[in-house]
C-alpha cells in the first residue's frame, strides 16, 4: 500500500480509499455497512471515488427515514 485517504460523509467515517501499487487506481475499503457494496471496488480518482461512495450512502440514508404521510 503507498498511501491511503478517508472518506467520510456528513461525519461519518465510510471507509478508506488505497492506492493499488502500479495500477494508479484507488481500491474502497468499506469501513460502513451502508457503503459495503463498494467494497473492492477499484475508481480512477478519489472524486470519483468519494462520488459513488457518497451517492450510496445516500441513498442507504434516504431509505431508513421515514416517509412524510
Amino acid at each position: 500500500m503507498l498511501s491511503s485517504k478517508v472518506i467520510h460523509v456528513d461525519g461519518v467515517f465510510l471507509g478508506a480509499a488505497i492506492l493499488q501499487e502500479g495500477l494508479n487506481t484507488l481500491r474502497f475499503y468499506a469501513a460502513h455497512e451502508s457503503v459495503r457494496a463498494l467494497h473492492n471496488a477499484c475508481l480512477p480518482n478519489l472524486a470519483a471515488l468519494h462520488t459513488q461512495v457518497r451517492r450510496l450512502f445516500d441513498m442507504s440514508r434516504s431509505r431508513l427515514m421515514p416517509q412524510p404521510a
